[in-house]
């Protein structure tokens, strides 16, 4: 059976599609049905440069590529300014299954982009891309602290020092000069227990029990490079919330809305706005919203069956 070569309405004049990998850029710019040309880059800034004369000498106007890993990233960066950049979802680009080229590609992604046949990912703006990489990493960060924290007392389990079993926040201000002082070589229960303010869970005779524990010389250092370690992440983490305020300082205004609502706070409300920006205008309503976020799943309905959802890949852009 013959193939038939599919045809479409043109809706854009001059686009250029891109298929995008580590290494090598394949880039069809497309005027036509039969009107195109195919070329490579690479990967490289100067060339991903060259790229960009190239499509701004052929009149290029709208750019699409697939949203591959974090490739596709030095690529907008580059050209997002000069062009309207489509990123869309490579599974919603594939082509007729058969031999499958890189140019291929990159002329069936030019091919729909002049078809106005693509939907493009929302892509906020550079501000709130930097802010987000920010807030994420400041996640990260704290929740590398929150494992050290749990790794310190481990080691004081493993010293049969049973600080967790009388203190109801060990990392508290009891509990964070009492793990001092024991990393500090200061053992004495009854100086340590002098630490101890407020209400506690245990009795005076059980905490000094709690703290008579074996501590050997390996126990001592590895706590101290654990204590190292918490220290240098959250100077770390003091220094990305400097950023984050001098980042968010522009939107002031939008921070402070966003903590009338119930159970929102600072964090929460910068954390809102690093992911969806302050422009709601890139979407319809508020389940388009919702289900770009991965707050409510999709339909996938086969012979009356329901599968199964996985969360939202969209908010990795």
């Amino acid at each position: 059976m013959e193939s038939t070569e599919i045809s479409f309405e043109q809706a854009v004049r001059v686009g250029c599609g891109i298929d995008v990998h580590q290494a090598v850029i394949v880039a069809t710019i497309s005027k036509g049905q039969e009107n195109y040309e195919t070329k490579e880059f690479s990967a490289f800034t100067s060339s991903l440069t060259d790229l960009r004369e190239w499509c701004k000498r052929a009149g290029v106007t709208h750019v699409a590529m697939e949203s591959t890993g974090v490739y596709w990233k030095p690529v907008f960066n580059i050209l997002e300014e000069d062009f309207e950049i489509i990123l869309v979802n490579a599974r919603h680009v594939k082509n007729v299954p058969g031999h499958k080229t890189d140019k291929k590609d990159s002329k069936w992604i030019s091919k729909l982009l002049l078809a106005g046949l693509l939907k493009g990912s929302f892509i906020p703006p550079r501000d709130i891309r930097e802010l987000r990489d920010l807030v994420r990493y400041k996640k990260k960060q704290v929740a590398h602290v929150s494992s050290e924290k749990n790794r310190m007392i481990k080691i004081l389990e493993d010293a049969n020092i049973k600080i967790s079993s009388v203190l109801s926040d060990v990392h508290g201000a009891s509990g964070s000069k009492i793990i001092h002082d024991i990393i500090d070589g200061k053992t004495d229960v009854d100086e340590l227990i002098k630490h101890i303010h407020g209400k506690v869970k245990a009795s005076r005779e059980d905490i000094r029990k709690a703290l008579e524990g074996r501590l050997t010389a390996h126990h001592r250092f590895m706590l101290k490079i654990i204590r190292k370690s918490i220290e240098e992440k959250e100077g770390i983490i003091k220094e990305l919330e400097d950023q984050i305020d001098v980042a968010t300082a522009q939107y002031a205004v939008e921070v402070e809305l966003l903590q009338t609502i119930d159970g929102v706070g600072k964090d929460s409300a910068i954390g809102i706005i690093s992911e969806i920006g302050v422009n709601m205008e890139q979407f319809p309503n508020e389940h388009h919203l919702s289900s770009w976020s991965g707050m409510s799943p999709g339909n996938n309905e086969s012979a009356g069956k329901k599968k199964a959802q996985g969360p939202s890949k969209e908010t990795n852009i």
